[in-house]
């Protein structure tokens, strides 16, 4: 009997979530909202009105979201305050190139603990039906656990790629932005050029800086702000010397040629390192696994014959 309840939830489930990918997919025939309309005209200046525009412009179920939302967003607190490091978050977000705020991550982990919880106890019921009665109580628990770290782990490691890949590009656009400031045009200038013409995720920092400059912010504190928000030791260095070049007067070509050659022979040190992990890597299947194959071929033939007396 409770197999096949197990079952029937299993398949109610997968019935309902199929329903309401396809409620989403019906248009809504409301009038648009005035932020709507205000959105697309603000595009350049503003991060939130390119969230905005990123959503999608259905919610399923509008109906029943509106009547758990409450719940969803007392639950989604409480994880909040439980879990902390909003700070952290945030930052991990930002590094990540991720549009979300703090609120909607926890939101996303809510979602996957409660799916973890649920998967879990689907399979207490129908696969593991003969555990003890602690086990299948304490299994979707720790299932939920999981699905929070999981996503947490996640968001780590999409923020440590991206701030792999900002450090591999940086080289390059400072040589770019020492090209341009050679020529005779200002480090904004040179920041806007490097946007506009380089694709990367560092590029796509720059054109944040160029917005914010625009909006009246001034470009020393708009690049201490992207500093602070990305907190890439390479970035931080590039933006101290900028700005202490900025402060004093020094011609900013030399300051960043020179950091661009720093940056070169960091990258070729961090390269040798890499390597000489790989290489120590390599060795472990050769020593684990080839060499004792390789000894077990030569002395088992031996072996045999010692056994039969041939």
């Amino acid at each position: 009997m409770s197999a096949v309840l197990g079952w029937a939830v299993l398949c109610g489930t997968g019935l309902g979530v199929g329903l309401w990918s396809l409620v989403s997919l019906t248009p809504r025939l409301t009038r648009p909202r005035l932020i709507d309309r205000v959105v697309p005209y603000i595009l350049d200046i503003s991060p939130e009105a390119r969230r905005i525009v990123a959503r999608r412009t259905v919610n399923p179920i509008p109906v029943l979201g509106s009547l758990f939302a409450p719940l969803f967003g007392a639950l989604s607190r409480g994880l909040s305050s439980l879990l902390g490091g909003s700070e952290t978050v945030a930052r991990r977000l930002h590094q990540s190139g991720s549009v979300k705020t703090v609120e909607e991550f926890r939101s996303v982990q809510l979602v996957w603990a409660l799916l973890t919880f649920a998967v879990a106890t689907v399979i207490t019921i129908v696969v593991l039906p003969e555990l003890l009665l602690a086990a299948r109580l304490s299994l979707p628990f720790v299932a939920a656990i999981g699905g929070v770290v999981l996503r947490d782990w996640l968001l780590h490691r999409a923020a440590t790629a991206r701030l792999a890949r900002m450090r591999s590009e940086l080289p390059t656009i400072l040589e770019f932005l020492t090209l341009s400031l050679s020529a005779g045009e200002g480090i904004l200038d040179s920041i806007r050029r490097v946007s506009l013409t380089s694709t990367g995720e560092l590029s796509r920092e720059f054109a944040g800086v160029v917005a914010d400059v625009h909006t009246g912010i001034p470009i020393g504190s708009a690049l201490q702000s992207l500093s602070r928000s990305i907190q890439l030791p390479e970035v931080t260095r590039f933006v101290d010397q900028v700005t202490g070049a900025l402060d004093r007067g020094s011609p900013l070509a030399e300051v960043l040629r020179a950091q661009a050659q720093d940056s070169r022979d960091q990258t070729k040190r961090t390269l040798l390192e890499l390597a000489g992990k790989k290489e120590v890597a390599m060795l472990v299947p050769l020593v684990f696994l080839i060499l004792p194959m390789t000894v077990l071929f030569a002395v088992f033939p031996g072996l045999v014959v010692l056994q039969t007396g041939f």
